[in-house]
């Protein structure tokens, strides 16, 4: 095994960016450092005032017209996304009782996808969209889900694992047609590419996607959308989530955001065309590595991720392969990779299970260099040609 290790699992947890870390450093020599920003007296009112600031820059980051006081903080996307999804349905429900069903995409994070149980147990139904092959989850398939009894619709900003971008404004407006309000988990596209939320009810977001801390994450929920709290004990964040605030998480957070909002434009350039030069050499023909969707990355992807499958091979014994080899990546969602199971966004994409069995994601940023990524295809192609090899013995 190499001792240079190369991490492109960006889109699991990215490393903490210079700013985040200033961020936490000048909090630790400040004097409100440890001070809970609920408290009458200077230090917490300084610790309160410090976190409003942090809640505004998000604010900002968000765009949509979202305002400061809009903005909730959590421990991370998985509580943002249970909060939305439980709190928001339920809320809804109390306002009008024929409004029992909630709608969310087949493709959506398991933070999403597991409330499924729970949000049945609570009394309400639940169906799931689909998307088409290219990995999009269209108006036309979620129409006919949508009626008077429709609550809540949840379709992620953009795909975690093949970074497929949803037409998210078009979604939105269907659900308020129909008198539904509409949530997108924004945590895998905020801060990577613009977010255009003006329609949308509510957005999740986290840190440690961005070069932030983990534990520490965003609901951005709209003052006329009902909330029923999830937690309960301090009625903290007016309310909506309970507990006493991670300051010194929050300004990190609000550090990165304003961090990767300041070049956006150049960074997602530089990053596309990266993504788009390891798609060229990964997928060329006779090379036994596909991509999972269009092996280019253009404005309806995030530029990061490299989303492909290796037909006859499965995705374990590939990332054992190159993790001996010093690069660190992941079969799809890290939050499911104990699971051996194909991914679920790429079969309900309609791709076949032996095919799926076989995926990879490469992910990465503008800290990722070119040459990391050229080293990094060369050992991809050698393990593929040597294991192919092997199995036709």
């Amino acid at each position: 095994m190499t001792d240079k290790l190369t991490y492109l699992d960006y889109a699991a947890s990215s490393p903490l960016r210079p700013e985040a870390l200033e961020a936490m450093r000048a909090y630790d020599e400040a004097p409100y450092a440890g001070a809970n920003p609920n408290s009458l007296h200077t230090l917490g009112r300084l610790a309160a005032r410090a976190l409003d600031g942090a809640r505004a820059d998000l604010a900002r980051a968000l765009g949509g017209g979202f305002r400061p006081s809009d903005v909730t903080f959590t421990s991370g996307g998985t509580e943002s996304n249970n909060l939305a999804l439980l709190g928001i349905a339920e809320g809804v429900r109390a306002r009008s009782s024929r409004r029992r069903r909630v709608v969310v995409s087949a493709i959506e994070h398991d933070s999403v996808l597991d409330l499924v149980g729970p949000l049945r147990e609570r009394g309400f139904e639940v169906d799931l969209v689909r998307p088409d092959r290219s990995g999009v989850v269209g108006t036309g398939a979620l129409a006919p889900l949508l009626d008077e009894t429709c609550a809540l619709v949840s379709v992620m900003y953009a795909n975690n694992e093949t970074g497929v971008i949803q037409p998210v404004t078009e979604l939105a407006r269907a659900a308020h047609a129909a008198g539904a309000l509409f949530h997108t988990d924004a945590v895998q596209a905020f801060g990577h590419v613009p977010l255009d939320l003006g329609d949308v009810d509510a957005v999740s977001v986290a840190a440690h996607k961005i070069g932030g801390p983990v534990g520490v994450g965003a609901l951005a929920l709209r003052g006329r959308v009902p909330l029923r709290p999830q937690s309960f004990g301090g009625g903290q964040e007016v309310g909506r989530r309970a507990g006493t605030q991670d300051v010194r998480g929050a300004l990190a957070f609000a550090a990165s955001a304003r961090a990767c909002q300041s070049s956006l434009g150049p960074v997602r350039e530089l990053v596309s065309t990266r993504a788009n030069t390891l798609y060229e050499r990964l997928c060329a023909p006779g090379t036994g590595v596909v991509a999972t969707v269009s092996a280019s990355v253009d404005e309806g992807r995030l530029p990061g991720i490299v989303s492909v499958m290796v037909p006859g091979l499965d995705s374990e014994t590939l990332i054992l392969a190159l993790d001996q080899s010093g690069f660190e990546v992941s079969a799809a969602s890290a939050c499911s990779s104990g699971s051996l199971d194909a991914s679920h966004v790429l079969l309900a994409m309609g791709i076949p299970r032996d095919e799926a069995l076989g995926s990879l994601r490469v992910s990465f940023d503008e800290r990722v260099a070119e040459e990391d990524l050229d080293r990094f295809a060369a050992t991809l192609l050698n393990v593929v040609s040597e294991r192919t090899h092997r199995s036709n013995r």
